[in-house]
């Protein structure tokens, strides 16, 4: 059985836009390319049909993997957060105590992190550290190469 985990209405309405792309257009026209591929004449020596029957086997085990996420995915109810800690959809505000660098994150889900857009999933070294945290609360985080100190400053929804 899969671990739950929760998305934001954004990252739920993606994963099942994937979903719908991935049955009602890949999968026909991956069908679409065996049957061409067989057209061709002998199939044990055409490469062309292996890799389309190949890429066909791909294509069903990532419709699975996304049905089986999308069964055990979960909407997180924003109304029910407590904004006084750090949970996730919470835009945390943290200083670096080393070097005093300032950063802000919004703590998601890891199929929704994007580090470009400032969203760090809550299973990254990191996100884990800021969990649980409240303003003033200092988290320290062991990252690969020692261990970081970061004073959350603000948290906000």
């Amino acid at each position: 059985m899969s671990a739950v985990s929760y998305y934001t209405a954004e990252g739920l309405k993606k994963l099942r836009e994937e979903l719908d792309y991935l049955k009602n257009v890949a999968r026909p026209k991956a069908s679409q390319d065996i049957a061409d591929a067989r057209d061709k004449g002998d199939l044990s020596e055409n490469a062309e049909y292996d890799a389309a029957k190949e890429a066909q086997g791909l294509l069903e085990m990532r419709i699975a993997k996304l049905e089986e996420v999308h069964a055990n995915a979960r909407l997180i109810d924003e109304s029910q957060l407590d904004l006084s800690k750090a949970l996730v959809l919470s835009n945390v505000k943290i200083k670096n105590q080393l070097n005093g660098v300032e950063m802000k994150y919004t703590l998601v889900a890891e199929s929704e992190a994007d580090l470009k857009s400032g969203k760090i999933s809550v299973t990254s070294p990191i996100g884990k550290g800021l969990l649980g945290k409240s303003v003033g609360d200092v988290a320290e985080i062991t990252v690969p190469n020692g261990v970081l100190k970061f004073e959350v400053l603000e948290i906000s929804r």
